[in-house]
């Protein structure tokens, strides 16, 4: 997040897309509606009709996959109606010339035909957007999990320097973390071109920096993302693969693709809590210790980095990760010497200087401190880019809209989208053993709209037989107008009902390798008795 979370409470405006905030990030929303106490304008725009859409001056359900062309619309108002904010582009910005000529091509007609909004919703939007200062924008996985998931981001940037929305308080372009450490993990160097604070495995010097640290000849080269993984894995290159807190056999796209590539390994380690999918295919299951029973530090999507306290001993054989990680990396040949996760933080902030340099365990006392904080006397950072960028002129990009990799056609005439319900995280490996969780909802479903449903013998309860191009899967029908006609919706957390039987792992962003989870092309029917035997995943 550019800013932080008790800045969304003191916003005039709010704009929520790609976000089921209250079911997936309860204590943001809580945020949300303290701002409409005091009178903020809500935006909402979302392809289902979620709880914030019942709140909001104005909501709208796209098309899926139709975010570019929506920002665009919003922007090319805004610029007919010199809304924007002439002063900041001119001295903060560069390529506004190629944004609003990109933009002037998306007419209101042309967008509402393309994301099937009105013409007066999407003027309010930017009207509400635009000249309610300061305007907070708020994305999480509806935006990025797309294979325009990229130039989705990139345009809500547009949309928020445009009108001047970045570098002030309570405003800003703000990413909802899918999990509790993800900034975290990022910040950590866990993608496959950066070491710890997003410094490029491309850089010599950043190189010979880690290099001398470690006292190792470190690579330039950068690692694979799990999306090309999968195809290493078929091709023989990949031989091994530790799994570490993650269940891609619910998780990733493409079941059958998954499973075969899988098959595939000479060898594969699941460390982890509980045995999860994933972890009952590994040859090896390396017994991880929970969130209470070890000492580190977590950082939330507000770039919030904060100490969690060991509350009780390691039960059984586990042990925390970094001392597995440790341990496998001495077996492996390079001796990690740590004592504590308080050394290997000392080590992370004196190689990281630019956002951890000024973070010790002692300064992070019970509330944290928000990177970048590069030294000991520094506060903190509320809000980013307060002055300059860090390129120094936030650069606009002139996106074009393009469709999704899979449209509704005759043979799949459904769009289907995945995500997650309010009970359950993720795929569910720790909310579905806790009783108080489980009993809110103990099996997949997918939501169907009463016209659909009508149209196809379709009853509340009724077995439904959904199918792609990938495979097919069953789920009980819940009638619901949450979702327009066309669509339907699946939560991801189930596995009796996986929904990545159905996702594709062809269609991603070329950038980001992000597969294409909120849109697939599918196919629906009523499970009768007695029809011939096929073959389900479940």
């Amino acid at each position: 997040m550019t800013n932080s979370i008790g800045e969304i409470e003191d916003a005039g405006c709010i704009f929520v897309i790609g976000s089921n905030t209250t079911a997936c990030h309860p204590l943001i929303a809580r945020r949300i509606f303290r701002a409409k106490e005091k009178r903020a304008k809500l935006i909402v725009a979302d392809p289902r009709n979620i709880q914030l859409s019942r709140y909001a001056d104005v909501a709208v359900n796209h098309r899926l996959g139709s975010d570019v062309a929506l920002l665009n619309g919003m922007m090319h108002l805004i610029i007919k109606n010199k809304w924007h904010a002439t002063d900041y582009i001119a001295t903060r910005t560069e390529d506004f010339d190629k944004l609003a000529e990109g933009v002037a091509a998306y007419t209101p007609e042309r967008v509402s035909a393309i994301a099937e909004v009105t013409i007066g919703d999407l003027e309010r939007m930017a009207e509400l957007y635009a000249t309610h200062s300061p305007a907070a924008l708020l994305y999480a996985m509806g935006i990025t999990q797309h294979v325009t998931g990229v130039d989705n981001v990139k345009s809500c940037c547009n949309l928020a320097m445009l009108t001047g929305n970045v570098g002030i308080a309570s405003a800003g372009v703000n990413p909802l973390r899918g999990q509790n450490n993800v900034q975290g993990a990022c910040d950590m160097g866990g993608l496959p071109n950066v070491l710890t604070g997003y410094q490029p495995v491309s850089d010599p010097k950043v190189i010979e920096k880690f290099s001398k640290a470690w006292g190792v000849s470190l690579s330039q080269r950068p690692g694979l993302t799990i999306t090309d993984m999968v195809q290493a894995m078929l091709d023989g290159s990949l031989k091994g693969l530790v799994v570490i807190g993650e269940n891609p056999k619910l998780s990733d796209p493409d079941w059958n693709h998954l499973h075969h590539a899988l098959k595939e390994l000479d060898f594969l380690v699941v460390q982890d809590l509980f045995l999860s999918e994933t972890a009952q295919v590994a040859d090896v299951v390396l017994s991880a210790a929970s969130l209470a029973e070890k000492d580190g530090t977590f950082t939330n999507s507000e770039r919030r980095c904060m100490r969690i306290h060991q509350a009780i001993a390691p039960i059984g054989d586990c042990l925390s990760d970094w001392e597995i990680i440790c341990r496998l990396s001495t077996a492996m040949g390079y001796e990690m010497k740590y004592e504590s996760p308080e050394d290997i933080f000392d080590e992370l902030a004196s190689l990281t200087e630019a956002s951890y340099g000024g973070m010790t365990y002692e300064r992070l006392g019970i509330d944290g401190l928000q990177w970048p904080c590069p030294d000991l006397n520094h506060p903190g950072t509320l809000y980013l880019h307060k002055d300059t960028f860090k390129r120094g002129l936030g650069k606009f990009h002139a996106i074009e809209y393009q469709h999704p990799a899979e449209m509704p056609d005759e043979s799949y005439p459904f769009f289907l989208t995945t995500g997650r319900m309010f009970a359950h995280f993720h795929t569910g490996t720790m909310t579905r053993i806790s009783p108080s969780l489980d009993i809110e909802q103990r099996t997949g479903y997918v939501e169907i709209n009463p016209k659909d449903a009508e149209s196809l013998d379709i009853q509340e309860g009724d077995i439904v037989i959904l199918s792609s191009r990938r495979g097919e899967m069953e789920a009980p029908a819940r009638i619901s107008e949450d979702v327009k006609p066309g669509n339907l919706f699946l939560p991801i957390h189930f596995g009796e009902n996986p929904t990545n039987v159905l996702t594709s792992a062809e269609a991603f962003d070329p950038l980001a390798k992000i597969p294409e989870f909120k849109v697939s092309a599918v196919k629906v029917k009523k499970l009768v008795e007695g029809r011939p035997d096929v073959d389900v995943v479940c």
